[in-house]
């Protein structure tokens, strides 16, 4: 649980950084992060 904590505000940062640099990653960054962030949560990492 502590790990989840600590993953998505990091993912969020890395996203939000990459998509100021590149707009046109919006789609693609977002559904990985959905991807990533799902995973976590079944998984419970």
């Amino acid at each position: 649980m502590e790990i989840n904590l600590a993953i998505q505000p990091l993912l969020s940062l890395v996203a939000g950084i990459a998509i100021l640099v590149i707009p046109r990653l919006l789609n693609y960054i977002v559904a990985a992060y959905l991807i990533i962030v799902g995973i976590v949560g079944v998984f419970n990492l």
